[in-house]
């Protein structure tokens, strides 16, 4: 970070004391890993004293970077999306459109809980093609996967009242969230549509039954008065990102499921259920939402197990309607950003995820059992044994994964935790006790199939450094961090079952212009795009990161966007902005098909700060309300993006 005066440079404390400034940091961090390339170089090119030179390795890695037109920003009061030239956008499906023959066409003025649970739900987060005919690399026609993470009741409803909101309005919430599977086509001139006939489409509400399985299933604290043996879940709610397994399922995640239960003070504090749900930030009294007032199991004080059974990933078959749903409870409990699955040398199954709230933590699980690629049937247990790990970031750039398994180190009786069951109940608990780094609102964590290094997106922490909050460390540099960051992590021996791995700053989020503090991977950040608040990543064929954002009008007053940029070789960090999107809205997926001829996106909360009857925003449809939607993007030519 060359030519920073010394008042631009900002003092960075860890927790153990020490104080260096941010550029000396980042310096550090460089140093080492500049060492330790260099030696990978020369333990991997000298054979038998001869170089090894491999020239069209670099001439593939040369094509392999994003080429498209860099998109100027937007202005939050934009309501168009914006793509690089040469491609276009079209919208697939809104909230609201019916999923099924017999489902009724969307009446904003006439809606229903039963009409919801056959419409595509509200507020779209992950997106997951899976291929049809399944066992096939088909891009053209599919079963999309999306969640429907919350409701923005105010731009739903007419004369919503936030303080007294009607039984319908509430059961109508709880049926849009949740996810649906829907089927899609690519017709020959490129355009994408949705089949209402496919026996594939239906809706997972917050009223579907939901089994639970693994070493919490049974738990004391899952048993409810509707639920004595604590194995069936009412609905799956605040569904954030996901993951695809290898054997053709979607994990589905419960991100912020705190939100919707209320009234934790009724419950006495002495029960010692009351300071694990604080710790999962219960509300004290009423909640915003009011679901409480129709709906008694979101009441604490009348039924104060059944925050427990949320918090999970979930599991769903999308080539099968008929199989039920899996809250799998051996990958912990917290408020799930994503799962992202990869498979390990020996063939164990591992699956990284994040919680994303502030100083919270990043995790994994190893599965105990190996996948089996001939036997479909074989793998759906897989994610009820392993052990659950919790990322510690060593100061000198090293790093542990911690396991979280009873009866080892500080999770036993004498500390409070009875079971495994009871570990993974209190998963936050079992991680503060290990000492594990706590990180700047872990988001999604995935896996880049070309070089095999795992990129874990820290959103953003405004609370990092304040009085009484943790201060800096290595891993989480900056103080009150409005704008997020990305680690990259190398699993040792690039085995993604290790215990132990390395890791650098791949990335710090900003506006190059204004701040300092930004980083790209020591590319010439004159030359990159602004980007703030990194949320949910996908890589295409060739390894390079696509990132979509969830805050950027807020932190750096441009809308969000995807970007993409090289993650190796001479054009490692050269972000460039590809897509922007509308006013009041976040960007998630991006979900790419196998051929990434297509990319499909989700647009959440669009016209969010706005209400039903002053809406700030009226896409897609430039006419009455907002309506939260996936859309395609392919160039003109249906070349390979980017290519």
């Amino acid at each position: 970070m060359s030519g920073m005066d010394e008042k631009d440079k900002l003092v960075v404390r860890s927790q153990a004391g020490w104080g260096k400034t941010f550029e000396e940091i980042v310096a550090q961090r460089l140093q080492r890993r500049d060492f330790l390339k260099s030696s990978l170089a020369v333990s991997t090119v000298v054979v038998a004293g001869t170089v090894v030179a491999k020239p069209e390795l670099a001439e593939a890695q040369t094509a392999s970077v994003p080429r498209f037109g860099a998109v100027t920003p937007t202005a939050p009061e934009v309501d168009e999306i914006v793509v690089s030239d040469g491609y276009y956008s079209r919208t697939l499906i809104r909230w609201g459109e019916p999923l099924t023959p017999d489902a009724p066409e969307f009446d904003v003025w006439n809606q229903t809980a039963e009409a919801q649970s056959r419409q595509f739900g509200y507020n779209c987060d992950f997106v997951g093609f899976y291929p049809l005919p399944f066992g096939s690399n088909a891009s053209n026609r599919g079963v999309l996967a999306v969640n429907h993470e919350y409701t923005n009741p105010e731009l739903m409803f007419p004369g919503y009242d936030t303080d007294n909101p009607t039984r319908n309005q509430v059961d109508v919430e709880i049926a849009a969230h949740g996810m649906a599977m829907v089927e899609i086509e690519r017709a020959p001139d490129g355009a994408w549509s949705y089949n209402r006939n496919s026996r594939y489409n239906r809706r997972y509400t917050g009223f579907s039954g939901m089994a639970v399985s693994g070493p919490a299933a049974n738990h004391p604290w899952l048993r409810t008065n509707a639920d004595p043996t604590g194995s069936t879940v009412l609905g799956t709610l605040n569904n954030c990102a996901g993951g695809k397994t290898p054997w053709g399922t979607v994990l589905t995640a419960e991100e912020n499921f705190h939100q919707y239960f209320a009234n934790l003070d009724g419950l006495a504090q002495g029960d010692p259920r009351y300071a694990v749900h604080r710790r999962y930030g219960m509300p004290s009294e009423g909640s915003d939402r009011k679901w409480e007032r129709y709906h008694n199991r979101f009441d604490i004080a009348q039924e104060s197990n059944e925050a427990f059974r949320f918090g999970w990933m979930v599991e769903i078959d999308p080539y099968d309607p008929t199989r039920t749903p899996i809250k799998r409870t051996a990958l912990g409990r917290f408020r799930h950003e994503a799962a992202t699955i990869t498979v390990a040398p020996n063939g164990q199954v591992v699956a990284y995820t994040g919680d994303d709230a502030r100083f919270e933590y990043v995790y994994k699980f190893v599965s105990a059992g190996t996948y089996n690629p001939d036997n479909r049937e074989a793998n759906f247990g897989l994610l009820d044994e392993g052990t659950l790990y919790v990322a510690k970031f060593n100061d000198d750039g090293s790093g542990e994964w911690l396991p979280l398994v009873y009866g080892q180190g500080p999770l036993t009786a004498e500390n409070g935790f009875t079971s495994q069951g009871d570990v993974l109940v209190k998963t936050r608990l079992a991680a503060d006790a290990l000492g594990a780094t706590k990180m700047d609102r872990p988001e999604d964590i995935e896996t880049n199939p070309v070089n095999k290094k795992v990129y874990v997106v820290l959103t953003n922490n405004t609370r990092r450094g304040r009085e009484n909050q943790p201060g800096v460390d290595t891993a989480n540099p900056r103080p009150k961090n409005a704008n997020g960051h990305i680690i990259e992590i190398s699993e040792a021996g690039n085995n993604h079952a290790a215990t132990t791995f390395t890791w650098e700053i791949f990335l710090l989020a900003g506006n190059p212009s204004e701040d300092a503090t930004t980083y790209f991977a020591g590319f010439d950040k004159s030359q990159v795009s602004p980007i703030a608040n990194p949320d949910n990543i996908t890589f295409d064929l060739a390894g390079n990161l696509w990132i979509a954002t969830d805050g950027a009008a807020r932190s750096i007053n441009f809308n969000d966007g995807i970007f993409a940029v090289p993650t190796e070789g001479a054009q490692r960090g050269n972000l460039k902005q590809f897509f922007a999107a509308v006013r009041g809205s976040e960007i998630c997926g991006p979900e790419f098909t196998p051929d990434n001829r297509a990319l499909f996106v989700a647009i959440q909360h669009p016209g969010e700060g706005g209400t039903f009857e002053e809406p700030i925003s009226t896409w897609p449809d430039k006419q009455g309300l907002p309506r939260p939607s996936v859309v395609t993007v392919q160039a003109f030519d249906s070349r390979i993006i980017g290519r």
